[in-house]
């Protein structure tokens, strides 16, 4: 690796540490909302509304984790607390047994329901008030390249097991 690879212009750091300090500031703000409105984390959060935007309701929890970047074990811990609060049930998946299939209940989707306003709001007032429409399509845009190129490799969630004792 040459030193001119292993640097970043200043445009490129810039960018970088611009794009660390509106996520940390937005997800500080986000998890505050769904606390207070819904006593919901922001992984709580997340998977309520990936269940409440699939058409049934259901996904396995495999799937769950990818999409939301998260681990299997910290998943499934999160999951349990759903379940525990009547938000989601668990159940084996009809088309893998040893898959679990995750659906939210009609009180996840009143919490999901009672927190998106407050969500939507902070959203505008932090992220979106100082950007034009076309700032908004282009940053956009730009996101999704970057997301696409992240998402070619495999997330954490679907990589093999490592035994224990290894």
């Amino acid at each position: 690796m040459t030193e001119e690879s292993a640097s970043l212009d200043p445009d490129e750091l810039g960018a970088y540490f611009a794009l660390i300090e509106v996520s940390s500031l937005l997800r500080h703000a986000v998890e505050l909302q769904l606390k207070d409105a819904g006593d919901l984390s922001y992984v709580q959060f997340q998977l309520l509304a990936t269940l409440g935007d699939s058409p049934a309701g259901s996904k396995r929890m495999t799937d769950l984790a990818d999409g939301v970047v998260y681990s299997r074990s910290g998943l499934t811990h999160q999951a349990g607390l759903l379940e525990a609060a009547g938000l989601v049930t668990r159940a084996p998946s009809v088309d893998d047994e040893r898959s679990v299939t995750v659906t939210i209940t009609d009180a996840g989707r009143a919490r999901l329901a009672a927190v998106f306003p407050g969500h939507i709001e902070v959203l505008k007032k932090m992220f979106l008030a100082p950007l034009r429409h076309d700032d908004v399509e282009s940053l956009g845009r730009s996101l999704s390249l970057v997301r696409d190129h992240m998402r070619a490799t495999p997330p954490r969630s679907a990589a093999p097991r490592r035994r224990r004792g290894r």
